[in-house]
C-alpha cells in the first residue's frame, strides 16, 4: 500500500511538470550584442561581445561567426570582456570584407541551463546573400526530457530521503522499523538521478541526443564545469548519507541518537541542499549570499515537511500513535513558517516588479504555487483537528479503560481485607466464575479520529505533490526580474531586440517575401530606420519605392513618415522621431513594380 502511494504521489508530480511545463527555457537572457542585431558598420570589427542578464559559462563551440556565403570565419577563443561574468567575447581573427555576417552563439545560464541565438551584422553594406543558420532547438527533446525526469526524480528523492530521516530524529515513532524502507529507496533512488544528471550534462549543454552521453571526453569536460563538480559533490556527499543509513536500516537506535550523528547527518543534508541551492535561482542576481541561504533553508524545510507526510502515512499505517503525530504537526508548522519567511523573499528576489506576477510566465506560476500552498495549508489544519480530536480520543478511551480494569477486578477469597473470617462450620456457598479482565476495544470515535487522519493527510500528501511538482517547474522558468531586464536593456552597439521588425509581403509574381524594419534605439525620440528587403530565397531584393509611416491611435497622433532612401541594397532615413512611449501601427507600403504596390500593418512597442 505504501509504494502504491508513493509512486501515485511520484506519477502526479511528473504529470504535471512533463505535461504541463512550457518548453525549458534558460534564465540568462541576452542584454546587448556589439555589433548590434542588424547594423551596418563603415569598417570590421575586432569583437563580438554579448552581454547577459546574468553570469554565464562558456563552451568549446560558443561562437560560430560565418561570412555571406556560409563559409566560417577565423575567431579567436572565447573568453570574457573586462573579466565580467556576464559577458562572452571572441576576437576576429581572420579578414573581414564587405557584405552581412552571422554570429551564432551557445553558453550555458549560471543556474546551468543552455542558451543559443543567432544575429547578424554588415561591413560596408548588407549583401545580396546571407548564411543561413539553423541554431535548432536550444535543448534536444529527448535528452531534455531525460533531464527532467531525473532532476525532478532527484527533488522527489531528497525529499523522501531527507524528510524520512528527519521525521525519525524529530517525532520519534515508537515503531520505525517501517520507515527503514523509505530511507534506502530514497538513497538509491537519488544516487541513480545524480548519476543519470551527470552523464545527461554534455548532451543536454549542447543540445544533442541522447546517445552523446556516451562521450567519454565530453563526461570529462562535465566534471570541470561547475554544474558537473556540484553534481559531484552531491555523489560524494551521499557516501556519509549511505553509511549513516545503514545504522539506521541496523536497528541500532542508540548509536544513530547520539551528538555526533545528528550532527553528521544535519551537515550531510545542508551540503545537499546546497548543491542546489548552487545551481539554480540563487546562484545569480542580486544578494547572492543571502539568496544562498535562504534556498538552503527553503529546500531543508519543504523535504521535512513533504517527506514527513510520507512517513507519517507509514506511520499511521503501521503503528499509529497520537504522541507522534502531535510531534509531527509542531515540526510541520515550524517547517511552513520558514517556508512562509524564505519564499516571501524569493518571490521578491525573482519577480522584480508587481507587474511581473500577472505578466510572466514566472510570476503565473509562483500565483499557482501560492494557490497550492494555500490549499496545503487548509489541508494540514484539517489533519491538525484531526489530530487534537484523536489525541483527545484517546485520552479518554484509556482513563476508560483503566476504569473498567478497576472495576471488573474481583476480590481476594475471604472477603475484604481485615473482615470477619467464614466459619468453617458453614460450607461456602459456590461462586459464579468470574470472566478474566480484559482489554475493552477502543471507543468508536478513536478508530473513526483516526480514519479520518489518515484520510487528510492522503490529501495533505497529494496537494503537496503537486506542489513540489510547480516548483520544479519555477526553477526552470526565467525569474521576472531577468525577463524584464533583459526586455529594459538598450545593447551596446545595436538595438532593442523588440525593435527588428519582420513583415511578411506579397513581391507578385516571384512569391511572398520579407521586410526586415530595424529601429535604432527602438525608444521615443529621434531614432534611425534601416529596412531590407528579401525574396522568397532569403536573398535581397530590389524594388522601386519603399515608404514607412506610424501611427500612435490612443493618442490620436500621426502618421509619422519615415523619409526612406535607397542605398543601393537596403533603405534607410537618418532621422525619424517618434514623440510618445507607447504601442504604435507601422504601415510598410512596398512598390513592387511600376503599376502594383502592398501595404501590411504591424504593431510595435516604442519604450520612454
Amino acid at each position: 500500500m505504501l509504494l502504491g502511494t508513493v509512486l501515485v504521489l511520484l506519477g502526479l508530480a511528473l504529470g504535471l511538470v512533463l505535461g504541463g511545463a512550457e518548453p525549458a527555457s534558460a534564465h540568462a537572457a541576452l542584454r546587448s550584442t556589439d555589433p548590434g542585431d542588424g547594423t551596418v558598420l563603415q569598417r570590421a570589427p575586432r569583437h563580438v561581445t554579448l552581454t547577459f542578464t546574468e553570469s554565464v559559462g562558456l563552451r568549446d563551440d560558443s561562437f560560430r561567426v560565418l561570412d555571406p556565403g556560409g563559409h566560417r570565419v577565423r575567431t579567436g577563443e572565447a573568453g570574457r570582456a573586462g573579466g565580467r561574468s556576464d559577458t562572452a567575447r571572441v576576437a576576429l581573427t581572420g579578414e573581414l570584407g564587405e557584405g552581412t555576417y552571422t554570429v551564432a552563439w551557445r553558453v550555458v545560464s549560471a543556474d546551468s541551463h543552455p542558451v543559443s541565438g543567432a544575429f547578424t551584422f554588415s561591413v560596408g553594406k548588407p549583401s545580396t546573400t546571407t548564411a543561413s543558420v539553423d541554431t535548432g532547438p536550444t535543448e534536444d527533446p529527448l535528452t531534455a526530457t531525460l533531464h527532467k525526469i531525473a532532476r525532478y526524480l532527484s527533488y522527489l528523492a531528497a525529499a523522501l530521503l531527507i524528510g524520512t530521516a528527519a521525521f525519525v530524529a524529530l517525532c520519534r515513532p515508537p515503531d520505525p522499523a517501517p520507515l527503514r524502507r523509505l530511507l534506502p529507496a530514497g538513497w538509491w533512488t537519488l544516487l541513480g538521478a545524480t548519476v543519470a544528471l551527470l552523464v545527461l550534462r554534455a548532451p543536454y549543454e549542447a543540445g544533442a541526443g541522447p546517445s552523446a552521453a556516451l562521450d567519454v571526453a565530453a563526461l570529462g569536460d562535465t566534471v570541470a564545469t561547475r554544474p558537473g563538480v556540484l553534481l559531484l559533490v552531491r555523489l560524494a556527499l551521499l557516501v556519509p548519507a549511505g553509511l549513516f543509513l545503514a545504522r539506521v536500516t541496523r536497528g541500532d537506535r542508540h548509536r544513530q541518537r547520539t551528538p555526533l550523528a545528528t550532527a553528521a547527518g544535519t551537515a550531510t543534508a545542508v551540503g545537499l541542499a546546497l548543491t542546489w541551492a548552487a545551481a539554480e535561482h540563487a546562484s545569480a542576481g542580486i544578494q547572492v549570499p543571502v539568496a544562498m541561504a535562504s534556498s538552503v533553508l527553503h529546500l531543508l524545510a519543504t523535504a521535512v515537511w513533504l517527506g514527513g507526510l510520507v512517513a507519517l502515512l507509514t506511520t499511521l499505517r503501521s503503528s499509529p500513535d497520537a504522541a507522534t503525530v502531535a510531534r509531527f504537526s509542531r515540526t510541520a508548522f515550524a517547517s511552513v513558517s520558514v517556508l512562509a519567511v524564505t519564499g516571501v523573499y524569493q518571490s521578491w528576489r525573482g519577480l522584480g516588479s508587481w507587474p511581473a506576477l500577472t505578466e510572466t510566465t514566472y510570476g503565473r506560476l509562483l500565483l499557482a504555487k501560492l494557490a497550492g500552498v494555500a490549499v496545503l495549508l487548509a489541508a494540514a489544519a484539517v489533519s491538525r483537528r484531526w489530530t487534537t480530536a484523536w489525541a483527545t480520543a484517546g485520552a479518554r478511551a484509556e482513563t476508560a479503560v483503566r476504569a473498567d480494569v478497576r472495576e471488573r477486578t474481583p476480590e481476594p477469597a475471604g472477603g475484604p481485607a481485615g473482615g470477619p473470617p467464614a466459619r468453617a462450620s458453614e460450607p461456602s456457598e459456590p461462586q459464579p466464575s468470574e470472566p478474566e479482565p480484559s482489554e475493552p476495544e477502543p471507543p468508536t470515535d478513536v478508530a473513526a479520529h483516526h480514519r479520518g487522519l489518515r484520510r487528510s493527510v492522503v490529501v495533505e500528501a497529494v496537494v503537496a505533490a503537486v506542489v513540489l511538482a510547480i516548483t520544479a517547474v519555477l526553477t526552470g522558468t526565467p525569474p521576472g526580474r531577468a525577463a524584464d531586464e533583459a526586455a529594459r536593456a538598450v545593447p551596446a552597439g545595436g538595438v532593442l531586440p523588440a525593435s527588428v521588425t519582420t513583415v511578411p509581403i506579397d513581391i507578385g509574381t516571384s512569391g511572398r517575401g520579407t521586410v526586415q524594419i530595424t529601429l535604432d534605439p527602438g525608444r521615443t525620440g529621434d531614432n534611425a530606420v534601416q529596412a531590407v528587403v528579401f525574396g522568397p530565397d532569403g536573398s535581397l531584393a530590389a524594388v522601386p519605392e519603399l515608404r514607412l509611416s506610424f501611427t500612435l491611435p490612443d493618442r490620436a497622433v500621426g502618421p509619422i513618415t519615415a523619409e526612406l532612401v535607397d542605398r543601393g541594397g537596403y533603405w534607410s532615413a537618418n532621422s525619424l522621431t517618434l514623440p510618445l512611449p507607447g504601442t504604435w501601427t507601422m504601415r510598410t507600403t512596398v512598390r513592387v513594380s511600376e503599376t502594383d504596390q502592398v501595404s501590411e500593418t504591424r504593431r510595435i512597442r516604442i519604450e520612454r
